[in-house]
């Protein structure tokens, strides 16, 4: 009885295991708590914790395939090899076709942004004289609308790609795919946020006739231009390629420069070209995205495979795909990014997540990296540094594992996390940050801020649902 009374007439020390609300509201009564975040797997439904289960009691057949697939990851070697109109490399992309960011989607589904930059194509290509023809030409069928990632290619926000586009071709050379996105177009109003005045076709125009030829020259000249030891680079140097690219487009510039001026004969030309590369601080990142196109397209038909091999959005749609699943995408509606926004904008201003740009988040780049970019921290309102180094140890609970070129030096160079395991995302409920753009919700007005944005759970668990399925159907004699 006295020991009973010694240990409840003391100090009272509490393990809080669960809910937060229960240890604040100890911590309000003066308590001492040590709070441990815990949920039970799958959020305790029993549906998921079965298929759970069953993938990892396969006999290793699951493990096995993740182990393929992340080392795919980790032996790719993206290079930029040409620029080149997009109807001439792409195979299939074709007069009357426009490709766009995200899963499929209709014309009568898509947001204010993606039409205007469709319309805007259709003026550009030269197929509709006005916003008025160009869109009677979309609504009555004449022009077919497809996803980017359906041509093994990507786009940044609207992400818009029609055959006279010129696009960089990068090449896998470890495994022979290939992959395609457009030159970034600079900053203010642009066709990849939905703008599609006289001043943005003028600029595209710019980039197919002067700019793309300049530097197919020069990377010809080159031999081509390695992009992982750019990515790895930068990375140390405090991009993470999504949001911040300064030093990715610094060192880009730096490859291409010398031949540029060796290959052009006319001065003013030189002059515009450099001019554009030197001040566009975002340039590398569609070079980023190609370059992660590139990286994981050898994992996306990976038989038992749970790792994911594209994330996108196309501002209604949230999708992902799997590579035991290959080209199946699973859908939910695109949630809002929650972030920072430019002077006279608020979130009542904002479109829901759009662009092909989270592939960079799955080889372990964009918010996956963000303890390795201090810079971008306040731009996508993540806080303070202390919360970009969770950001990046939180990805680390859901990934097979660490990048061995891809380090980060505020973590004592520790590999980003890499490889995005369904199974893990189920399991925790943590879902992937990606660091992303914010467009207006209304046509022409283009970017009003920068943010985060969470992957949507019910993809992964519409995936899981799909992988035991086929799990089941192949243990079957």
């Amino acid at each position: 009885m006295a020991s009973d009374k010694r240990l409840l007439g003391g100090e009272l020390r509490v393990i809080n295991i669960g809910l937060k609300s229960f240890a604040d509201e100890l911590r309000r009564r003066g308590a001492r708590v040590t709070h441990v975040d815990w949920q039970p797997p799958a959020s305790g439904d029993d549906h998921m914790v079965d298929h759970l289960r069953r993938l990892r009691r396969d006999g290793g057949r699951t493990e096995q395939a993740n182990q393929n697939a992340f080392q795919r990851i980790i032996d790719a070697d993206p290079v930029l090899i040409d620029v080149a109109p997009a109807g001439e490399v792409m195979a299939g992309l074709r007069k009357g076709m426009l490709l766009h960011a995200g899963p499929p989607i209709a014309w009568s589904d898509m947001c204010g942004p993606m039409r205007a930059a469709v319309v805007g194509a259709l003026r550009y290509e030269g197929w509709a004289g006005n916003n008025t023809d160009a869109e009677a030409m979309v609504g009555q069928g004449d022009i077919q609308v497809r996803p980017n990632h359906d041509f093994d290619a990507v786009g940044p926000m609207t992400g818009i790609i029609s055959p006279s586009m010129p696009v960089f071709v990068i090449e896998n050379r470890t495994f022979g795919n290939k992959a395609y996105c457009t030159i970034n177009e600079g900053i203010g109003k642009v066709m990849r946020f939905g703008a599609n005045d006289d001043a943005v076709i003028e600029r595209l125009v710019w980039l197919q006739e002067e700019l793309a030829p300049l530097l197919r020259d020069a990377i010809r000249r080159v031999g081509g231009v390695e992009l992982g030891p750019i990515l790895a680079r930068a990375l140390s140097m405090g991009d993470e390629m999504h949001q911040r690219n300064v030093a990715a487009s610094s060192l880009f510039f730096r490859a291409v420069a010398p031949e540029l001026a060796r290959t052009s004969t006319n001065g003013a030309e030189l002059a515009r070209a450099m001019e554009f590369l030197a001040t566009n601080d975002q340039f590398f990142l569609n070079l980023a995205m190609a370059a992660a196109k590139a990286i994981m397209d050898p994992t996306g038909n990976i038989s038992g495979s749970t790792i994911v091999s594209a994330m996108s959005r196309n501002g209604k749609d949230f999708g992902i795909r799997v590579g035991g699943t290959g080209s199946r995408w699973f859908t939910t509606p695109a949630p809002m990014p929650d972030g920072m926004y430019f002077p006279g904008y608020t979130a009542a201003d904002a479109n829901p997540d759009m662009g092909d740009s989270a592939i960079i988040e799955t080889v372990g780049l964009g918010g996956f990296a963000m303890a390795g970019a201090p810079a971008v921290v306040g731009f996508v309102g993540a806080g303070t540094f202390e919360n970009a180094i969770k950001f990046t140890r939180e990805m680390g609970e859901i990934t097979f594992g660490r990048h061995t070129q891809l380090r980060i030096p505020t973590l004592d160079f520790q590999g980003t996390p890499c490889g995005i395991d369904v199974l893990k995302v189920v399991e925790t409920g943590i879902t992937p940050v990606i660091n992303t753009g914010i467009a207006h919700r209304l046509p022409g007005v283009g970017q009003v801020g920068a943010g985060i944005v969470r992957a949507p759970y019910e993809c992964f668990t519409q995936a899981l649902e799909a992988l035991a399925g086929s799990a089941e159907i192949a243990g079957k004699p």
